[in-house]
């Protein structure tokens, strides 16, 4: 099964979000993005790729001590961003350095419980908003620059999640995946 280490932020704060990127649909070049839903927003922790089922049972053990080592945190979904061209994203602010502890120690627990993880990219706190496709390239400057000024309501990070992801199944343009959380571990002792 395809699976990741997530936090996913509260619907409150996901609708909050919402509202500050809708404006950013009417852009010009806008209509050339995928755009994510906003039910499938979270901060990839780990990302474990597939995962042999009889690995999940020390994985969740090892992930739940994980969680218990990090306190809850306040942080806020605020600014915005890209990765080139390629991702818009919108971004956090506040504890980062325990959001990022977290991260670390949830790659941890994957690689001491056998799963490859993926580490070509260091942790950064971001919630993608839409790609460019492989072949059409839009400028997302234009796109972060509207999302900068936006600030969300505080919240506190209280869980940590493993989310299964379900690859489209139709073949229908536009499909997207579907998470689920397999598992939940709330932070602290």
């Amino acid at each position: 099964m395809r699976l990741f280490v997530a936090v996913i932020p509260p619907s409150a704060a996901l609708a909050e979000l919402a509202r500050a990127a809708d404006p950013l649909r009417g852009l010009p070049h806008a209509d050339r993005l995928r755009w994510t839903d906003s039910a499938t927003w979270h901060f990839t922790l780990a990302f474990l790729g597939e995962v042999d089922e009889e690995l999940l049972p020390e994985l969740a053990e090892r992930l739940a001590r994980a969680a218990h080592r990090h306190p809850p945190h306040p942080i806020r979904l605020a600014g915005g961003g890209r990765f080139g061209d390629r991702t818009l994203w919108a971004g956090a602010e506040g504890e980062l350095e325990t959001l990022r502890g977290l991260a670390r120690s949830a790659g941890a627990a994957a690689r001491r419980a056998g799963v490859a993880v993926d580490e070509s990219r260091p942790f950064h706190a971001h919630l993608t908003l839409a790609r460019s496709s492989g072949r059409t390239r839009v400028n997302l400057r234009p796109f972060a620059e509207a999302l900068a000024a936006f600030g969300g309501t505080p919240w506190t990070v209280r869980r940590l999640e493993l989310v299964r992801s379900h690859p489209p199944r139709s073949g229908q343009p536009g499909e997207r995946p579907r998470y689920e959380t397999v598992r939940a571990w709330e932070l602290g002792p």
